[in-house]
């Protein structure tokens, strides 16, 4: 049986599965460079100019209130995701940061959105499209839903560039293609965008690359290894045991300031003609 990616199917995890996925999202967003790549691409959206953003698969809000905390922006932010549970998060959290009157979550399919055309002056899927079976569906569908001369901002990593060290190369690269195949749908999509978005009908503004590395100590990766041990037996990636093995030996690498972890990351901001 092949592994089944537990972000492509959040509204069926369990509880302690969705709160793994909840600190996982929360403590990426708080990390100082995964923030620095977010602020990247919105700045280049020009998203304080926007008075209604779309923000698809939205998880637990993050970048939904993100977006309205900014200083400069004074509009609206719909959050949309298939998990009700997630869902559910988002609007505590909004609600705890004060903010719930800028922002409205709601369950739905990306790829099938129940919304009129032309309704938004921006749209963002962040760490979304390497989770769905059909990337170019939820394109076409942003493509849809924003105005014309509206932006779309897309970001993601590219899992086919994800890499761990491991004192045995052999098996360091066999826990590689482990856990891409288990915690990913898309891992190589990030590569198709320029034609997608051209596909979708919109047209390319500019584009950021980055390489995530942490090198001796793990901290960008810190918070991925530890849902990632806990995620992978749930979509059959990886029995429980073999997850922990791995997690511990990355943990203990960090400890003996001998860890290796990288991945390449993608920004696409486009505009409708």
């Amino acid at each position: 049986m092949s592994p089944v990616d537990p972000y492509s199917m959040t509204d069926r995890l369990d509880d302690t599965s969705i709160q793994v996925v909840v600190n996982r999202l929360e403590a990426r967003g708080k990390q100082p460079v995964f923030a620095k790549m977010l602020a990247d691409y919105l700045d280049a959206m020009l998203i304080d100019t926007a008075e209604t953003v779309l923000d698809l698969g939205c998880g637990t809000g993050m970048v939904a209130r993100a977006i309205a905390r900014r200083r400069g922006f004074s509009g609206q932010v719909t959050g949309i995701d298939l998990s009700p549970s997630l869902v559910a998060n988002a609007r505590r959290l909004a609600a705890e940061e004060g903010i719930a009157d800028r922002v409205d979550f709601r369950a739905g399919d990306t790829r099938s959105l129940d919304l009129p055309a032309g309704t938004f002056d921006a749209v963002v899927a962040h760490t979304l499209l390497t989770h769905v079976d059909d990337p170019s569906a939820v394109i076409a569908e942003a493509a849809r839903v924003v105005r014309s001369g509206g932006m779309v901002g897309i970001f993601d990593c590219d899992f086919a560039s994800l890499t761990f060290s491991h004192s045995d190369p052999a098996q360091g690269k066999a826990y590689d293609e482990a856990v891409i195949n288990a915690i990913v749908t898309s891992p190589r999509v990030m590569r198709q965008m320029p034609r997608l978005l051209k596909a979708a009908g919109l047209e390319l503004v500019t584009s950021f690359a980055y390489v995530a590395t942490d090198i001796g100590q793990a901290d960008f990766w810190l918070s991925a290894i530890e849902s990632f041990r806990r995620l992978m037996p749930k979509g059959g990636g990886m029995t429980e045991q073999e997850a922990n093995a791995w997690a511990e030996a990355l943990r203990q690498d960090s400890e003996d300031r001998v860890f290796f972890g990288s991945a390449n990351y993608y920004s696409y901001v486009a505009k409708r003609p």
